[in-house]
């Protein structure tokens, strides 16, 4: 176990203590990052076991505040997790650890089913130890499960959006996964008393996604010249939620104590087609090499189409789909903006260009482990 602390206020007796699973993740170094900003008097307990998706050095971010302790470990190591759960008095559980790739559920479901469902029980059995769930009544606890839009399932072309009423139909072994855990949550609330809350967000994008993703993957291909695949015609739509918004969202679920025991769709209501997103990648690339300002990229990047003066477009190329894809995902996101007023939600075509300009600048960040 390593500890590092950053900023001031550690003398202060944290309010919080949480625990952050796949906090050196994606989107759970943001939320760490976001919510060190915001309460810099909590302690933030990451555990994590830095697989090829995460990074250490993401909690070393210098937007990081708060005292945080990172913990190297799996969330289905029982025994490790009730000890960190006892020895750090957590009390909000935020669970963002998850394999959450569909691509490679499909090839290999096992890892998914380890991870994503056993681990989720293992937190859970942990934190009803720690609490004391047991007749009694702990409100100022809370299990808080990140969950997905893809647990619903296919959603019919004119369709009225998911509700958080609408009936579980995953399509994959990964939101079969996800789902699952759900029902888990869910049950020990029911059978426990388990205080919990579950989010499902939309599609997340911005800094620091492994390049497996849509967004990323399709910048690294385009910067070396590789053909940038599509299933299918590439009409799947999907939302899209920058990464910061979906964790300022998920706080304000987190936080409200009349949220528990609620599932809650994080969306942005508006639907993009993969086809439209992967061209507006395509011309955040070319706009970004035109620029005279950035001609040195030209040179680094020699194989890409926008380096010798034409569009990343050219390299769009259609393959077969993928088993069991989804044609669409669309959420209503009513519920949170009763509670909470409108959601924060960036312009799309704002943050994807930041997000672009982020990977072409840390290209290669997957191998500096």
């Amino acid at each position: 176990m390593t500890t590092s602390r950053h900023g001031r206020g550690e003398a202060r007796r944290a309010e919080r203590a949480l625990l952050v699973t796949g906090g050196a993740g994606f989107i759970g170094s943001h939320f760490v990052e976001q919510w060190g900003a915001a309460h810099p008097h909590d302690r933030v307990v990451v555990l994590d076991a830095l697989t090829y998706a995460g990074r250490r050095a993401w909690l070393a971010a210098p937007e990081a505040r708060g005292a945080i302790v990172f913990v190297h470990g799996d969330v289905t190591d029982a025994a490790l997790v009730r000890d960190v759960m006892h020895t750090h008095a957590i009390t909000h559980v935020v669970h963002f650890a998850a394999e959450s790739h569909v691509d490679r559920s499909i090839a290999t479901p096992d890892p998914f089913v380890r991870t994503n469902v056993w681990g989720t029980h293992v937190l859970l059995e942990a934190a009803r130890a720690c609490w004391s769930l047991e007749g009694s009544v702990r409100p100022e606890v809370r299990f808080h499960h990140v969950s997905t839009d893809e647990v619903y399932g296919a959603l019919a072309p004119g369709a009225p959006a998911f509700t958080e009423e609408t009936a579980y139909r995953p399509s994959s072994p990964y939101s079969a996964s996800k789902a699952a855990a759900d029902h888990l949550v869910r049950a020990a609330g029911r059978t426990y008393g388990l205080p919990w809350s579950i989010t499902h967000s939309a599609n997340n994008y911005g800094p620091r996604q492994y390049p497996e993703k849509l967004i990323p993957s399709m910048v690294r291909r385009a910067l070396r010249g590789e053909p940038m695949p599509l299933y299918g015609d590439g009409q799947q739509t999907r939302e899209w939620l920058h990464v910061h918004d979906h964790n300022a969202m998920l706080a304000s679920v987190l936080l409200a104590p009349d949220m528990a025991g609620q599932s809650v769709n994080l969306g942005t209501a508006v639907e993009r087609t993969n086809l439209d997103v992967v061209t507006m990648v395509c011309d955040a690339l070319d706009a970004w090499f035109a620029d005279a300002a950035h001609h040195a990229l030209a040179a680094r990047f020699a194989s890409c189409p926008a380096a010798r003066g034409t569009s990343c477009r050219s390299l769009i190329t259609h393959v077969a789909d993928r088993p069991g894809h989804d044609r669409r995902y669309a959420l209503d996101a009513s519920l949170y903006a009763r509670r909470f007023g409108p959601p924060p939600t960036r312009l799309f075509e704002e943050g994807l260009r930041e997000t672009v300009r982020w990977a072409v600048a840390h290209d290669g960040w997957w191998d500096d482990r």
